[in-house]
């Protein structure tokens, strides 16, 4: 299955004297999903969790490289999800996501 959609990486920049936060800016990029799974997990909530534990290998560039340890998220079917891994095999990235990414 071929893969096209943001990623997003997160830069701690100061917002005021002293406060650092996190933003994030996205770029986009082309890829294949190599492995496309999804579990349920149980939690105490009302709902239980969705987690997937997809691998998408994205053709990398400079800034991916250079950048790929502040990758948070993946854009993919419709919504974000988690970076948990990266594995550098160049010049491909893979990319393992898990759970919904929260940006709250």
């Amino acid at each position: 299955m071929k893969f096209y959609g943001p990623i997003g990486y997160a830069e701690t920049v100061e917002t005021k004297p002293g406060v650092w936060e996190e933003q994030i800016t996205e770029r986009m990029y082309y890829g294949d999903v190599t492995r496309n799974t999804r579990r349920l997990q149980s939690s105490e909530t009302l709902n239980d969790d969705i987690n997937v534990a997809n691998e998408i290998s994205i053709v990398a560039d400079p800034f991916a490289n250079e950048h790929f340890y502040s990758m948070r998220y993946v854009g993919f079917m419709g919504a974000k999800w988690k970076i948990s891994n990266v594995e550098v095999q160049y010049p491909r990235l893979i990319l393992t996501i898990g759970g919904v990414y929260n940006d709250g």
